[in-house]
């Protein structure tokens, strides 16, 4: 391609007024920026513009000729949905360039208002595949903010396949989750990362352990800041970024000073145009490399760009951390004074309410099937040294389930190139299997299940749903059930239940993920985790241990992607009597021996029987059984995001 001024996008942000001058002033093309409301960046100080201050900021940038995006890109409360209206009417008199968005919510409201701002997909929307991006296109997506995860190589297929514009994080602050599928801050400080409210306990000391002995097996590691990745800096990468069809290349950083600012994006600027102008006799200025190497924050890495990182992309000694936002603390047991003075839900239950169960052996959903669940998820990930299930087992479970039970399969909630590609051809052997279902967890695999079978397609977690107008865009999608979102408080998930169409399941029992990462984290402590020399170490159960004692186990897929898990299992079983008109209650049991995923079932169904025999809580609530069940698990129980009156809010 033949390169111009245009042919790249310098994204810069920016926090305070000063910021936005500085990256203006700099040889910014462009600047991102959020609303007081309604972004990633929702940390008390100075921070954001209040909307007399936001339509300047346009004016400004538009008098010199650079582009402004406001950034509406956190997961939207239903109480904030009036609030949200307003706010995007405001938006589209005062005309930015673009709206960067998360929530489905943006989405069904700019087409019922008529909003004509063009429409970037965030991050935190987590687009990792071709699929996804084709669903997009159709709510009017013009550029894709691709998902950290994604290599060089990928992207320029990605970009080659689709034709969409694609935005780069290219330099600032990384997560070490993938994006939107990090649940730990909000569950346990009642602050979502998703909701702009992160605490970063990925930037917490632990130790790895094995899990089951509880022994220390990094004594001579690295250190203990194991989940603290380094800043993003593709400054010496450049070439590689323009080839790959990067046209955006975005710094993060809306809560640095505006000396940072400036720095950064001259440094960047004088390198862009120095390649554009001669690509052929182009080096790194490496007086510009020193500058940002003198004045970084983190120390650098490139993550993904160039494939897998390894133990040197992480600061695991903490000496470079800026700030640390929280501390380790005790995750809720049950801490219910919240939760037991809620109203209940008001809405109508089935005559029979259903029982859902996710199984991860034959053996545990048979067990599921044999104490009453009425629907069991088969497949998707498979977590060492349990493996993939088989066209076969899908089949045994089947008739097995026949006339007792109905059977969904799972797919896995991360669908890059490789597993669409894998998924396209099973989803055309399910036609032969012919499940009763698909549950899905991202746009791409949801695209791809409408496309290849005529099965009923429904949403898993990982959708996030927080919303009545995001349960209105799935099931204007085809949908037939959603999922709802872990970090919902009661009285949240009460005004969904109570307004959606859409019929609704909500996990009220498991163990689960607060993140899910493609970092291998057992082998970037342990020298002796060699995949290709001990293969047998994949199947060994690792855990990381917190300051506060608190136990969160590895788990490792069939895709190498590493499963964080909370300390504590949910466990709503107190309190199922004001969990009304759900259209299935979830178990979790992917961590489950056959014999415990079967006593779970069977404590949830005898008390969801006596509920609908109209029993009171108190009656229906079998205490001897409670505590069996509790002994047998691998994990204490608690209530996780319940204890909180609500997941804080953007206004």
């Amino acid at each position: 391609m033949l390169l111009n001024r245009k042919s790249v996008e310098l994204l810069a942000p920016a926090g305070t007024w000063d910021a936005l001058v500085a990256g203006v002033e700099s040889g910014a093309d462009a600047v991102y920026l959020g609303g007081k409301h309604f972004n990633m960046r929702m940390h008390e100080g100075g921070f954001n513009f209040d909307d007399a201050t936001l339509k300047k900021a346009i004016d400004y940038a538009h008098a010199h000729g650079v582009r402004l995006y406001v950034t509406l890109n956190n997961l939207i409360s239903n109480e904030e949905i009036p609030a949200l209206r307003e706010y995007l009417a405001y938006l589209n008199e005062i005309r930015p360039d673009a709206l960067l968005v998360q929530d489905f919510a943006v989405l069904e409201l700019v087409h019922e208002m008529g909003i004509t701002i063009p429409l970037h997909t965030s991050v935190m929307m987590n687009t990792h595949n071709e699929h996804a991006i084709e669903k997009l296109k159709e709510y009017g997506i013009t550029r894709i903010v691709v998902g950290r995860e994604m290599t060089l190589s990928e992207l320029s297929l990605f970009r080659e396949r689709t034709g969409i514009e694609v935005e780069y994080f290219m330099h600032g602050d990384m997560c070490i989750s993938e994006s939107g599928q990090c649940i730990h801050s909000g569950v346990l400080f009642g602050q979502s990362g998703n909701r702009g409210r992160c605490l970063k306990p990925c930037r917490w000391a632990y130790q790895l352990i094995d899990e089951k002995t509880g022994e220390v097996l990094d004594e001579d590691g690295p250190g203990a800041y194991k989940l603290a990745l380094k800043d993003m800096c593709m400054y010496r990468a450049i070439p590689q970024l323009i080839q790959a069809g990067v046209f955006s290349f975005k710094i993060e950083g809306r809560m640095r000073p505006a000396g940072f600012i400036r720095r950064i994006v001259s440094t960047y600027r004088k390198a862009i145009d120095a390649y554009i102008a001669d690509p052929n006799g182009y080096t790194t200025d490496e007086e510009g490399w020193k500058n940002l190497y003198d004045n970084r924050a983190r120390d650098f890495t490139t993550t993904f760009a160039f494939g897998q990182p390894g133990k040197k992309d992480i600061g695991f000694t903490g000496e470079r951390e800026p700030r640390f936002f929280s501390h380790a603390v005790k995750e809720a047991g049950f801490q219910d004074e919240v939760l037991r003075q809620e109203r209940d839900i008001e809405k109508e239950n089935m005559a029979h309410r259903q029982l859902s169960v996710r199984c991860n052996t034959i053996a545990s959903a048979k067990a599921a099937i044999d104490n009453g669940a009425d629907t069991i998820y088969v497949g998707g990930e498979a977590f060492r040294p349990l493996r993939p299930w088989k066209l076969g087992d899908y089949a045994e479970v089947l008739a097995y389930a026949k006339g007792k039970a109905h059977v969904v399969v799972n797919t896995p909630r991360t669908t890059m190139r490789r597993e669409c590609g894998e998924l396209e051809q099973f989803f055309t052997a399910l036609r032969e299997i012919k499940p009763d279902g698909l549950m899905v967890s991202n746009l791409g695999s949801l695209k791809l299940a409408k496309s290849i079978t005529d099965l009923p397609v429904q949403a898993d977690v990982s959708f996030n749903l927080f919303n009545q107008l995001a349960a209105k865009f799935l099931q204007e999608n085809g949908l037939t059930m959603a999922t709802t979102s872990y970090e919902l408080s009661f009285e949240q998930l009460r005004e969904i239940v109570e307004s959606a169409a859409l019929p609704l399941e909500t996990v009220v029992h498991g163990s689960y993920e607060s993140m899910i990462c493609d970092h291998d984290f057992p082998a970037m402590s342990l020298p002796e985790f060699n995949e290709l020399d001990n293969p047998e170490v994949l199947d060994r159960h690792y855990a990381l241990l917190d300051t506060a004692g608190e136990k969160h186990a590895i788990r490792i897929d069939q895709y190498g992607r590493n499963h964080l898990y909370f300390a504590k299992d949910l466990c709503l079983y107190p309190y199922l009597a004001k969990f009304n008109g759900l259209a299935s209650y979830r178990i979790e049991a992917q961590d489950y021996t056959p014999e415990l995923t079967g006593r779970v079932t069977k404590l949830y169904r005898e008390a969801l029987d006596a509920l609908a025999a109209g029993k009171s809580q108190e009656d229906a609530f079998d205490h001897e059984a409670f505590e069996q069940v509790q002994k047998m698990s691998p994990r204490e129980w608690g209530i996780g995001t319940y204890r909180f009156r609500q997941s804080r809010n953007s206004i």
